[in-house]
């Protein structure tokens, strides 16, 4: 069986856009697409959360325009990559998926979720937040901020950004950020820094726009988080909750915007308990 550490990376193109993407898991059910988080590649997803969710489901993860190997110019709003992300699911033929997104990937899928309704049946937004929610316009500040702090420090900028500074988060983000490295053969490409400033003013205009009215948003969405998201403060999450009609939150102790990955041993048969419901 195919796991993360050695998936084909595939490509399919649409509308002009050679996407780059690794698919996995049974061929039977509904198939669950992956939207990844500011700055990441093929790569950047836990193994051990799509190998746990790729054990029952087929998963399907994706660079979207401009990122990793895909091709073209990455989008400056999150409607635009919204429509790119429906272009890519649609390329591949299916007509209904479940979604697990995480960050970035969360405020794509919440517009996929208005435009194209019929597309998800199932929902997962993992730190992540509403559009104009508490502190997003703040992203572009505190990754450059990150970013210099693991340089001068010679970490991973992911170590401050998704991980609380306590002992125990240290720990999960190192452990992390090993797992990260298992794939050693076929990696994807890194993002371009023209793609990742297109990204971040994406989320900055996310941050500052008018909030949406979720409660169109009918489908049943897990929102999940750590209890101390400095990136996207859990605050948003809770917003999340009370705004979807048909939510349910779980949030994770002493966990940072990457609780998921830090919990992952709790995170994976929570989500395929929600994703296994009919």
């Amino acid at each position: 069986m195919a796991s993360h550490k050695n998936a084909q990376t595939r490509t399919v193109t649409a509308d002009g856009v050679t996407f780059a993407y690794r698919d996995l898991g049974p061929r039977t059910g509904v198939p669950i697409i992956f939207i990844t988080h500011l700055a990441a590649v093929l790569d950047n997803w836990d193994p051990r959360v799509v190998d746990g969710i790729a054990a029952k489901h087929r998963v399907v993860t994706f660079d979207n325009r401009g990122v990793g190997a895909s091709t073209g110019v990455t989008p400056r709003t999150i409607e635009e990559m919204a429509k790119d992300a429906v272009t890519f699911i649609r390329a591949l033929g299916f007509e209904q998926v479940d979604v697990l997104s995480f960050s970035m990937g969360g405020m794509i899928a919440q517009v996929i979720a208005q435009t194209d309704p019929q597309l998800i049946r199932r929902l997962i937004l993992a730190g992540t937040g509403p559009a104009g929610g508490e502190g997003i316009k703040n992203v572009t500040r505190l990754s450059d901020y990150d970013t210099l702090r693991a340089l001068f420090t010679l970490q991973d900028p992911k170590q401050f950004l998704f991980f609380t500074r306590t002992a125990n988060g240290r720990r999960g983000g190192k452990e992390f950020l090993a797992r990260l490295k298992e794939r050693t053969k076929d990696r994807d490409k890194a993002i371009r820094i023209t793609a990742y400033r297109s990204q971040l003013k994406a989320i900055h205009r996310w941050g500052l726009a008018q909030p949406q009215d979720l409660s169109v948003i009918k489908q049943p969405v897990l929102v999940a988080n750590g209890d101390n998201d400095r990136m996207v403060p859990t605050s948003n999450s809770y917003d999340l909750d009370r705004r979807l009609p048909n939510s349910e939150l779980v949030i994770y102790p002493d966990g940072g915007h990457g609780g998921i990955f830090q919990y992952h041993e709790q995170f994976v048969p929570t989500a395929l308990e929600f994703f296994g419901r009919p």
